[in-house]
């Protein structure tokens, strides 16, 4: 993402300045968090063991002052781990609802690949649509909610693969890159205050759902939503594809484009705002034909072809 820490919006810079006392480096996937956060979606973050994705998560929560649980998702739970369910009280003598760890406003569902498929659909109601149902109850989460899941790279034994409509739920996908060498000397110069994770909240909820209200009243130009479904469809028609992107795609870029808007002060998008989110919110939507790899084709190089040769808006 393309930015500058003096023009983020005043309530992001001090929120961005507190996780950076304990994340060192990761500087865009810190930023693309508080776009999906501001836009609504959700984030998978995708790296090797190690990197940090779990530790990003936390701090990121604890920063917002939002309500955060860790799901360490492992082959044998089912769904009513990450739901609830109605247990028998007895001092009442009637069935109550004991709520599961989904009722929180950032959740993280650790190694969300090692969950069965059984499980793994727990979520989807509570992505698409902020609520779930218990045994034919339908309750709402508390907002803002959050889903971020983490995937190791590598990892192949004990893990099932996402199904592709989860995996289309989620705004963006984003890799955590290693550190560079002098990133990981100051991680060791600094790693007992980071052990110790000593960060504040210093965002009130309320400013939240206020910063997330204030993202739907971003302007969008009729060309510029325009260039966003040309984009997508430029891809979506690409011979090298195996299946397109469907319309959540255009979605998601456009409500992340009105977030990154937000982030860096404006209430109107531009061009750059679009671009500067395409390759999160499209490069996990992108399936492409076996041979198309054999031919040099990358699912980054069929996002910077449509990036130009779609004629952008004045």
């Amino acid at each position: 993402m393309v930015w500058r820490i003096e023009e983020l919006s005043p309530l992001v810079k001090i929120a961005f300045d507190e996780i950076k006392r304990v994340i060192i480096g990761n500087e865009d996937t810190i930023m693309a968090l508080f776009t999906a956060l501001l836009a609504g979606g959700h984030v998978i973050l995708e790296g090797y063991t190690g990197v940090g994705k779990t530790t990003i998560a936390r701090t990121f929560a604890r920063v917002i002052g939002a309500r955060f649980v860790r799901i360490q998702c492992t082959p044998d739970m089912i769904p009513a781990d990450i739901l609830g369910s109605y247990v028998f009280n007895q001092k009442l003598n009637e069935y109550v609802l004991r709520k599961g760890p989904i009722f929180s406003n950032i959740v993280l569902a650790d190694e969300i690949d090692r969950a069965s498929p059984r499980t793994q659909s727990a979520f989807l109601e509570a992505m698409q649509e902020g609520q779930v149902s218990i045994e034919g109850t339908t309750l709402k989460l508390p907002r803002p909610f959050m889903l971020i899941a983490t995937r190791a790279i590598g990892e192949v034994a004990g893990t099932y693969p996402l199904p592709r409509i989860q995996v289309d739920r989620f705004m963006f996908r984003i890799h955590v890159p290693h550190c560079n060498p002098d990133e990981e000397i100051s991680i060791l110069d600094n790693i007992d205050t980071i052990d110790e994770f000593n960060v504040r909240s210093v965002i009130d909820p309320s400013q939240l759902l206020s910063a997330i209200s204030a993202v739907r009243n971003v302007r969008v130009i009729p060309e510029i939503k325009k260039y966003i479904v040309d984009l997508v469809n430029y891809i979506r028609f690409n011979k090298q594809l195996a299946l397109p992107p469907s319309p959540r795609a255009s979605i998601a870029l456009f409500k992340a484009a009105r977030a990154r808007a937000y982030l860096l002060g404006r209430n109107y998008v531009i061009p750059d705002d679009v671009k500067d989110v395409a390759f999160y919110t499209l490069n996990h939507r992108i399936y492409l034909r076996p041979e198309a790899k054999f031919e040099g084709i990358t699912v980054s190089s069929v996002i910077a072809d449509a990036l130009e040769h779609v004629p952008v808006p004045r």
